[in-house]
């Protein structure tokens, strides 16, 4: 017999950590990909002080999208709290 989740069930830290990964993974391709694509705007790539203005921005930007995650994916699964062990 298969049992299903409730909606409101909790997800192990193991499996969110898992989820997790793989999100940050994906998100750092794609982020990477759009960086490559919109560096080719003649406004980025013709004047070297908006190239690297936008290389800084583009490189550090994808932290604060993953930021979320990677705090959900540390939260113990009793009590909300943080943390990095599995009890």
């Amino acid at each position: 017999m298969t049992s299903y989740a409730a909606p409101g069930a909790v997800v192990s830290i193991r499996l969110r950590k898992f989820i997790g990964t793989i999100l940050l993974f994906v998100l750092v391709i794609v982020w990477a990909l759009v960086a490559m694509a919109l560096a080719q705007a003649p406004l980025i790539h013709d004047n070297p002080i908006a190239s690297v203005a936008y290389y800084v921005i583009a490189g550090l930007g994808w932290v604060l999208p993953a930021m979320p995650l990677v705090r959900w994916m540390s939260l113990r699964k009793d009590d909300g709290r943080r943390t990095t062990e599995d009890r």
